[in-house]
């Protein structure tokens, strides 16, 4: 089998492939994205990936592909226009939206402008109970009717949520039926069918979302199925999900939702795999590419997961991997507001992109800064593939500098200052609200930009270990090579007695379910292993939040509640320093996510074939030398080393700098680089 992970960002689009049974190493590239057109840039990687790895005749191969195009779509909020369908006296949901303020201390703040318009909500007369017994039959008269009109106004979908389908969907699916037999329309998207939980507005807003981008999402993967049937026949086609799995692309063309956060959950994913191979216990990782960086936290191999994600101005209530996303990326915009130097949240994209690229940029950027402050060899970047203007980097600067009134090179400093000083503002309260300090964590760093700036990252917080992968530019799309196909089931439980009968049977269920799903992914012989995970949904009675926590198998055999109980007194103590054994708990929901695994790479992540570890000084890897501007200083005859030239067990000692063919790697200064058995690099921080 021939797999490839491809990862498109807003400025280079990233390929990895793997041959299962061949000698294990793992081939690279990086194109320029192509907007509006990113399947170009697709098709153009895959041709040169497809030239280096030349497929048998007959050999099977997998394309697992993360996306931006429906993220872009929400952001940009330049989707088609459609309607909702909403229980009568729901018109207003999307105004509406929640009592809380999404910045409590913001008094200038406004609610969200929703994606639909007043007039394109339709109410519906029809009512269930939170019980799920209906107690207003379905008119599909007036379903029909507001169909009709819906498609006079011009829509070219319609998302259909009721109040309390969670318990009993047969209104929803009655109205999708009729829908489509009135108006023709396909695209018509049923809140309880995508993620049946308690939450009105939240569930409208998971079937406004995947109305809103299927159209655009459908037509870009038919294009790229169609280019792949024409020149790849055996090739399955598998998109990246925002759980940080797989998914098949006809699921994904009916329920993109799904897709939302796909490059961001790729990266953890594979860093997910890179932790177990190195038997890593906390790992913050940082994925700063060209538009902006994304953190997340992975502990005892177990990623972050979170029900409270957003898109845009949007919730996304479903369990997605937990991203928290900071404006800043390689590509930010330098600017001056009100004699003040701000870096971010503006970015120059892939067109024109940063100044020294030479496609027309005038404004400076982080990237910029890097080149004025010699962390990037303006001959070297992306092995020597494109050549950065290191005179357009300095003329893009020059009106900071002016402002600031200091000379381009301090303002270049500067910049990157204000860039490291903007992350550690989000990174300290999201490590405190899982109760961790800097120093417990290893810093996994990768994105095109991220082992530039990640140590300076950790040279500000005090994190002492940081990791760099053997690919860390493209690891995004690494990770589609180690994902496995994924899916999550829920069941509300809310409001229900739970016991031990209740807790076997409701599992039972949902892992039934779980592997019908994983049956329809058509993957037959491929599939190696299944794994199932079981959480649940607790809060103390009274509580206005819930804490999500694992259901250990025996506990699901015996019908064990108390055990499931004993846990969420464990996290509340963990993460509140506070728990009360004594206080009833209550459970609100039971979740189960089914993983199939498929023939993937080993532990190592390295792009070159390793070499038998020695223990030595790095001196054959040293390539040149050159200044650096860091920390405020200047400092001179800085060793600069080839990565491929790097043995396992090689070290070197800050300040330096050391160059692959998709990235720069910043070894700062009180901090000492090793090569370990996998290609990886270590930096940690000196006593």
């Amino acid at each position: 089998m021939l797999k490839i992970g491809v990862d498109i960002g807003g400025t280079f689009t990233d390929f990895a492939a793997w041959r299962e049974g061949g000698e294990g190493r793992v081939e690279t590239l990086k194109v320029p994205s192509t907007p509006p057109d990113f399947a170009e840039a697709f098709k153009s990687g895959c041709n040169e990936i497809l030239k280096r790895m030349e497929p048998h005749t007959h050999e099977e191969i997998v394309v697992v592909h993360g996306t931006t195009v429906a993220t872009n779509t929400v952001i940009e909020r330049n989707g088609p226009s459609i309607a909702l369908f909403t229980t009568e006296g729901f018109r207003d949901i999307l105004e509406l939206q929640r009592l809380r303020l999404r910045r409590a201390i913001d008094l200038f703040g406004n609610r969200v402008d929703p994606l639909i318009p007043r007039e394109l909500v339709f109410e519906i007369p029809e009512r269930s109970g939170s019980d799920g017994r209906m107690r207003t039959r379905l008119d599909l008269d007036a379903v029909k009717h507001a169909a009709h009109a819906a498609k006079e106004a011009g829509v070219e979908g319609i998302a259909i949520a009721f109040l309390h389908s969670f318990r009993n969907p047969s209104h929803e699916i009655a109205a999708r039926k009729a829908v489509i037999e009135a108006t023709g329309l396909r695209n018509v998207s049923i809140s309880s069918e995508i993620w049946p939980k308690i939450g009105e507005y939240e569930r409208a807003i998971v079937a406004v979302l995947n109305t809103y981008v299927k159209p655009r999402m459908s037509a870009y993967i038919g294009e790229i199925e169609r280019w792949l049937a024409a020149r790849l026949p055996n090739a399955k086609l598998f998109i990246m999900q925002s759980n940080g799995g797989a998914l098949s692309a006809d699921e994904a063309r009916e329920l993109p939702v799904h897709t939302l956060l796909s490059g961001p959950a790729s990266g953890v994913t594979a860093a997910q795999s890179l932790g177990a191979a190195l038997n890593e216990r906390c790992m913050l990782t940082m994925d700063m590419g060209g538009t902006s960086t994304d953190l997340s936290l992975i502990q005892d191999n177990e990623p972050s997961i979170t029900g409270d994600a957003e898109v845009g101005d949007f919730p996304l209530m479903m369990p997605v991997t937990g991203i928290e996303a900071i404006g800043a990326g390689g590509g930010s915009v330098c600017w001056i507001d009100g004699g003040v130097l701000r870096v971010g949240p503006k970015s120059a994209g892939a067109r024109p992109g940063p100044a020294c690229f030479g496609h027309g940029g005038t404004l400076p950027t982080v990237t910029d800064a890097y080149l004025l402050c010699g962390f990037i060899d303006p001959l070297h970047f992306l092995g020597g593939r494109m050549t950065l203007d290191v005179d357009a980097a300095h003329a893009a600067m020059q009106p900071v500098a002016d402002a600031l009134k200091m000379d381009v090179v301090s303002a270049a400093q500067a910049c990157l200052t204000v860039a490291t000083s903007n992350m550690v503002a989000s990174v300290l309260p999201y490590l405190a609200r899982y109760g961790l300090d800097p120093a417990d964590v290893t810093l996994v760093v990768y994105g095109g930009a991220g082992s530039l700036h990640g140590p300076l990252l950790a040279t500000e917080l005090g994190i002492g270990r940081v990791l760099v992968p053997g690919m860390p530019s493209v690891f995004c799309a690494y990770g589609g090579l180690v994902a496995g196909l994924t899916h999550d089931a829920v069941k509300s439980v809310q409001g229900v007695t739970v016991d031990g009968a209740l807790i076997q049977r409701e599992f039972a269920g949902l892992e039934q379910s779980a592997r019908e799903w994983l049956a329809s992914q058509d993957v037959g012989v491929s599939l190696r292993e299944v794994e199932i995970e079981q959480r649940a949904e607790a809060r103390y009675r009274g509580q206005s939040f819930q804490l999500i926590v694992n259901v250990p198998p025996v506990a699901i055999a015996r019908g064990d509640v108390a055990a499931i109980e004993d846990e969420f007194h464990r996290q509340h103590e963990r993460l509140y320093a506070h728990a009360d054994p004594a206080a009833p708990v209550e459970l609100t929901e039971l979740r189960l996510r089914i993983r199939g695994k498929l023939p993937m790479p080993s532990a190592g992540v390295s792009g070159t074939q390793q070499s038998a570890p020695v223990a030595g000084a790095a001196d054959g890897a040293r390539s040149g030398a050159r200044t650096l501007h860091i920390a405020g200083a200047t400092q001179a005859a800085c060793g600069v080393y080839a990565r491929e030239r790097l043995r396992t067990g090689d070290t070197l000692v800050g300040v330096a700098i050391i160059e692959q063919h998709d990235t720069t790697i910043l070894v700062p200064p009180h901090y000492r680089a090793t090569v370990d058995a996998h290609g990886n690099i270590l930096l940690e921080k000196e006593s």
